[in-house]
């Protein structure tokens, strides 16, 4: 077994605590990453509190990892100890079905194994990024290129591939005009993302706090909704908008705002439903879509982009012992734009 020095929540809503954790013995397909930045994602805030229904504790949140191989099993081709990796959301997946054989374990029929706040196909609880050490399937670890930094790096394994994928799916290329809800941990990136890709990028934020950095980060235009005429002037508008957020939007109002074939893709949880009449879709042969994260090759993919555009998350890098106020702050929005907890902080009580 492997131990090394966590985070832990002992209990829904309870405040970390440093404890030293077990990994598994490495099997032949395993690599052993030594951990040096994790992401802060509002997901873990959510299964930390229990908000998403039942959770496993103790819990070892975090799916936005980055870190350095350190060992691997007898039969690991993909990756050398040295190599610079990255882990997001999921650790195995079965490997034998449809959605696996495409690239798209976040699909896996038997069901892909999740990061942390899961259990892997033998039983046991599964261990996230809040570590200084991670144990898991080799094609579960992607490169992270050498022209990325790892602290900026850590949130493209879930930030970064959760608004990539709709990015890549529906068409955001030069031409097109995208429009992003939100401007946090995913809004930020989807703005980078979208303008690397020659998009026209607009954000539709509450206020127009973040106006200096929309443009900053790549955005042509920065909307207020709050101000309702904004909404009306902006019938007709996008052949794309990325809604990142959870909160109950007034669908049919958004839904408005696109150009005839126009999508919305929804990568936000809210807690209500969305509600919206048929005509809204029907009319303009309009789309409202989901988007979940992305397979492994997509993730490698948008990782190799990032590299070859300079793109990093923009980050602010606190240490183990301020995480219970990161997630405090999270919640009031009050981070620009994503914590990435440095590990070497953690320190388990002699």
């Amino acid at each position: 077994m492997t131990s090394t020095p966590a985070l832990v929540a002992p209990s829904a809503g309870a405040a970390f605590e440093a404890r030293t954790v077990e990994h598994r013995d490495l099997r032949d397909d395993d690599v052993l990453i030594d951990i040096t930045f994790a992401g802060i994602c509002h997901s873990d805030i959510h299964q930390v509190r229990e908000e998403w229904g039942s959770a496993i504790f103790p819990m070892v949140p975090g799916h936005e990892i980055a870190g350095v191989v350190s060992a691997v099993g007898d039969g690991v081709t993909r990756h050398k100890v040295g190599d610079r990796v990255g882990v997001g959301c999921m650790v195995d997946s079965c490997g034998e079905c449809e959605f696996c054989k495409n690239g798209e374990e976040q699909f896996c029929s038997k069901g892909a194994v999740m990061t942390y706040n899961g259990r892997g196909y033998d039983g046991e609880a599964t261990k996230g990024g809040y570590a200084q050490q991670v144990v898991v399937s080799e094609r579960f670890a992607v490169k992270i290129p050498d022209g990325l930094e790892l602290d900026v790096a850590a949130p493209l394994l879930c930030a970064g591939i959760t608004v990539w994928s709709p990015l890549k799916r529906w068409g955001a290329r030069p031409g097109k005009r995208v429009a992003v809800i939100g401007f946090g941990g995913l809004g930020h990136m989807a703005v980078k993302l979208a303008s690397a890709l020659g998009a026209e990028v607009s954000v539709l934020s509450r206020t127009d706090a973040k106006k200096d950095d929309g443009a900053a980060l790549g955005a042509t235009a920065y909307h207020a909704t709050s101000d309702p005429g904004v909404l009306r002037e902006l019938k007709g508008t996008f052949d794309l908008i990325i809604n990142t957020v959870s909160a109950d939007l007034p669908m049919q109002t958004y839904i408005g705002l696109l150009r005839p074939l126009g999508v919305i893709a929804n990568v936000g949880l809210p807690t209500g439903n969305y509600e919206f009449a048929p005509g809204a879709v029907v009319g303009g042969s309009r789309v409202v879509a989901g988007s979940n994260i992305g397979g492994i090759p997509a993730t490698q993919e948008m990782l190799d982009f990032c590299a070859e555009h300079g793109i990093g998350a923009t980050v602010e890098t606190i240490s183990a012992d301020q995480v219970d106020e990161a997630y405090e702050r999270v919640v009031a929005g009050d981070v620009r734009y994503r914590f990435v907890i440095d590990t070497s902080t953690i320190a388990v009580p002699a």
